[in-house]
């Protein structure tokens, strides 16, 4: 063998190791918190730092509440918002997928996702806000590991309790405390529907609470809710 085929075939071997270390750290912190709840993920250090640049006793806004102190009405509002089939799939709608990417070659540009409320946990507690295909294949890879690992139940708690819902706020506890100065358990249906419509950009709706798109949103996801199916 050549010495440039042998530098190929020692490269190469380096990027399956460091593939399966990846995958061994992935698995390891998946069954850890499957049973233990996550105390900050990779998205709330993203945005810890960036706070930090502005102000740096900056802090976040993040309390975890258990899943039964949750409001069956922010339940219902989120699924209804982000993934009806929740409970169905095994962690990809591939319907929506298949109309997300229709919408985006219709514009010319990234409009959006087709995210699954799986897809968005795997990128909340392991990934960056960037999109490319090496993220959203390691998307791919946390998704499976968590539909296989954990039940819909506890996917859809941890994903509760730590997506973003405005400037430093992190969680349905958090939220129902910065926009409505109560607990998640005491939300109205109205307003978990307005929460749930904040999602897709959280930060923006945080400085522009009264945006008329919000309200549209609200309405829509409001009548949805009733049919919303909760995991068991």
């Amino acid at each position: 063998m050549s010495f440039l085929g042998r530098i190929i075939k020692w490269g190469l071997l380096a990027l399956i190791a460091a593939g399966g270390l990846w995958f061994l750290w992935l698995l390891a912190w998946v069954l850890y918190w499957g049973s233990f709840n996550p105390g900050t993920t990779r998205f709330m250090a993203i945005r810890l730092a960036e706070l930090r640049e502005k102000n740096p006793d900056a802090r976040l806004q993040y309390q975890w509440v258990a899943y039964n102190r949750i409001s069956p009405h922010l339940k219902r509002a989120l699924i209804a918002a982000e993934d009806a089939k929740f409970v169905d799939h095994d962690g990809f709608d591939w319907q929506g997928i298949q109309l997300a990417i229709e919408k985006n070659q219709k514009k010319g540009r990234f409009v959006a996702g087709g995210s699954t409320i799986s897809q968005q946990l795997a990128k909340n507690l392991f990934l960056s806000p960037s999109r490319s295909l090496w993220r959203k294949g390691n998307e791919a890879v946390i998704t499976l590991l968590l539909e296989n690992l954990w039940s819909k139940q506890r996917i859809f708690e941890v994903y509760l309790n730590v997506i973003e819902w405005g400037n430093g706020v992190f969680g349905a506890e958090a939220a129902a405390r910065h926009y409505f100065n109560r607990s998640a358990q005491q939300l109205t249906a109205a307003q978990a529907a307005r929460l749930a419509g904040m999602v897709p950009n959280p930060r923006y709706y945080d400085t522009h609470r009264n945006a008329p798109g919000l309200a549209r949103k609200t309405a829509i996801i409001l009548a949805r809710m009733q049919a919303a199916k909760l995991p068991q």
